[in-house]
């Protein structure tokens, strides 16, 4: 997981529900996708492994998320994953895309 805890306390709660609580995806998962997403925004080796259904689809939305589609959301609905998972997964790729990039500005305003 890579909340930090240099994020404020309601975005490291708000992170923590939404990467234990019960969903249509396990927490694990969940989980694998926000790590997943952070070590791509922080050009780092991946961490956990990911289903290889869900890599393009969580590469697309951390990187390119403007250039994501219809057809990609289809592709994982054809893979077996519910709209509720699809949701899920993308909200835990934009997380850690989004505390990655959080991660890095505070480095830099603290001169690091």
């Amino acid at each position: 997981m890579t909340i930090t805890r240099s994020a404020p306390l309601k975005v490291q709660r708000a992170a923590l529900s939404l990467l234990t609580r019960p969903g249509a995806c396990t927490p694990a998962l969940r989980l694998a996708v926000e790590a997943h997403a952070g070590c791509l925004e922080r050009r780092r080796p991946h961490g956990q492994d990911l289903p290889a259904d869900l890599v393009a689809y969580v590469e697309k939305v951390t990187q390119h998320a403007y250039q994501v589609t219809d057809q990609d959301v289809q592709t994982l609905k054809e893979a077996g994953y519910s709209e509720d998972a699809i949701f899920e997964i993308t909200l835990c790729a934009s997380l850690g895309a989004g505390l990655a990039r959080l991660e890095c500005g505070l480095l830099a305003l603290a001169g690091g």
